[in-house]
């Protein structure tokens, strides 16, 4: 596996946040007569999100030194989330650049945990140059939403949690932003079950994964056109491709008015209140652009809590 991931890892991970996470349901809802799904409702999560998993399992790595430096990271909302939380957990002064698309709701529940948060840049590509240039400047320990091994294995102790209560899934339908999530999930999966297939689902307005996997080497997007702000990087990096290119299947775009159809079901069927960009991989099945097949068990991350989906 790309950089050594081991199964090891993440148990060692998931050890590490045992104390802090919570383990958060898998739900079996059907969608109609044929199709029976299990949603793992990552919205119920610490900070609302599964963000939370690897923001903490690398800030908990980190020595005396680096966090004494202070934190500071770029986000679109939730990572923002998990990183402030881990800094509060651990009394760490935290700084959160958010791009100028994150909803005001994110951004008021962020200043309730730090008061230094800078909203700058018009996407998330933006506001994380600020952060990298504020870690260059003052010395701060800068977080990386996507790119770095502590966060991926946080992320993949959701796959440690769903194929534990299900462990004869199929199918994991994952939503992609910068590719953290699905690079955790499909290296723990596939380290449990090799056969498990992992579809990856990002929004049509922000293709950046799909189209470098297409293109074989990251490209840059030129622009972005979607609303869910969570699922549009216009870049990602080296390490998420490498893990991404060899473990997903497909993957599949959906347009923004799908995800929220996919959204005002989960909230009118289900109960559930979710961001625009946590309904995107319900969408893929939903508007049968992922085909089931009869007896297929599918599992799909509800990766984050909301009401932008609305």
């Amino acid at each position: 596996m790309s950089k050594n991931f081991t199964l090891a890892l993440f148990k060692a991970a998931q050890a590490r946040l045992l104390p802090y996470v919570r383990q958060t349901p898998l739900m079996e809802v059907k969608l109609d007569d044929k199709t029976t799904v299990s949603l793992k409702l990552e919205n119920l999560q610490l900070s609302g999100s599964f963000k939370i998993r690897g923001a903490l399992n690398t800030v908990l790595g980190l020595d005396a030194k680096a966090l004494a430096s202070g934190l500071v990271t770029a986000s679109g909302g939730n990572h923002g989330m998990g990183v402030a939380l881990a800094g509060s957990l651990t009394n760490t002064p935290t700084t959160i650049y958010l791009p100028k698309n994150t909803p005001a709701s994110k951004v008021e529940k962020l200043k309730a945990i730090t008061q230094d948060v800078i909203v700058e840049g018009d996407v998330w590509d933006d506001a994380n140059a600020l952060a990298l240039e504020d870690a260059k400047r003052n010395g701060k320990t800068y977080i990386h939403p996507f790119a770095d091994a502590s966060v991926i294995e946080g992320q993949g102790t959701i796959a440690l949690e769903i194929l534990e209560a299900a462990p004869d899934l199929d199918v994991l339908i994952v939503a992609i932003g910068g590719g953290g999530l699905i690079s955790g999930v499909a290296t723990a999966a596939k380290l449990i079950n090799p056969n498990i297939r992992i579809i990856g689902v990002e929004a049509a307005g922000a293709p950046t994964l799909h189209n470098s996997c297409k293109a074989g080497e990251l490209i840059t997007l030129e622009a972005i056109s979607t609303r869910a702000g969570t699922l549009a990087p216009k870049r990602s990096a080296d390490l998420n491709l490498s893990i991404i290119s060899k473990l997903v299947e497909e993957i599949i775009l959906v347009e923004d008015d799908e995800m929220e159809v996919a959204a005002k079901w989960l909230w009118n069927h289900c109960g559930i209140a979710t961001e625009l960009a946590a309904s995107a991989a319900l969408a893929a099945v939903h508007f049968d652009k992922f085909k089931t097949e009869e007896n297929q068990k599918i599992g799909i991350i509800i990766c984050g809590a909301g009401l932008d989906g609305f």
